[in-house]
């Protein structure tokens, strides 16, 4: 499991055909990509499983936990993304609710455009 942010202050400013705003580039790819929005409300829960290839979950509002041991827990927030390799165990929780865009693709590297960051360890079971 890798961190990294798609904040505001990890982007540019795009000032291109007289535009005034700041792009934070996620990821792109050549092959299919499937890519969807999850909304989980109070006590939501993606249970633990396999990802069935490359995931980057990207916390778009609320906040929760993720995991892929089910022993640590790590915090996630707005602008945070998560990404995991194919076959690895992982799941994401959450108490008050979050809405997150997920992207699943074979040839993810999220690495290429967004920094890497270090996660907040919750410690929570």
């Amino acid at each position: 499991m890798k961190f990294f942010t798609f904040n505001k202050e990890s982007g540019k400013n795009i000032s291109k055909f007289n535009s005034d705003f700041i792009m934070s580039r996620i990821v792109q790819t050549n092959s299919a990509a499937s890519i969807g929005c999850m909304h989980l409300g109070e006590n939501g829960l993606i249970g633990y499983h396999q990802a069935v290839g490359p995931q980057l979950l990207l916390i778009i509002s609320g906040e929760g936990l993720v995991s892929i041991d089910r022993e640590e827990y790590f915090k996630v927030q707005p602008g945070v993304a998560v990404f995991w390799e194919k076959d690895e165990w992982h799941e994401t929780k959450t108490a008050n609710g979050l809405t997150a865009i997920v992207i699943e693709s074979g040839e993810l590297d999220p690495s290429s455009f967004m920094p890497n960051i270090t996660p907040n360890s919750k410690g929570e079971r």
